[in-house]
């Protein structure tokens, strides 16, 4: 989806989910920065490269690192996780901008939803499929 702005700045728009953490990420031409809820990327993910090279992947993919400024609302799961979901996000909204894209990030598997989410605890079970220990006498 595309939206034009008062101020003629484009916007792409992407949704992106990993385990409990959703991130709607939007995308719009400028220097390169990310903004995670209204904070510096690296601040946000506390200075984990792995998780900021994690975001800002489909973007060196496709060498569009220095062009566009990521900007994301996150919640749920944990910092990883949302690391991942902002992954999906910018991946699809890159695919808005032309479809040239889409098939790179594709083959790439950028574009594939990571869908395992934790299994709920079942009664009697100390975990989700944790059994107690078992006593013959």
């Amino acid at each position: 989806m595309t939206i034009n702005l008062k101020n003629s700045a484009i916007m792409y728009y992407g949704t992106g989910r990993r385990k409990r953490a959703i991130a709607r990420v939007r995308i719009i031409p400028g220097s390169g920065k990310i903004i995670i809820n209204s904070l510096p990327g690296p601040l946000y993910l506390q200075f984990n490269p792995a998780s900021l090279a994690t975001c800002s992947s489909p973007l060196k993919t496709l060498r569009l690192s220095q062009e566009y400024d990521i900007y994301v609302n996150a919640q749920g799961g944990g910092l990883s996780s949302q690391a991942d979901a902002i992954c999906l996000g910018v991946a699809r909204a890159l695919c808005h901008i032309s479809s040239e894209n889409k098939q790179i990030l594709k083959t790439q598997h950028y574009l594939t939803r990571d869908s395992r989410v934790k299994e709920r605890k079942k009664y009697g079970l100390r975990k989700a499929r944790k059994a107690p220990q078992y006593s013959k006498r």
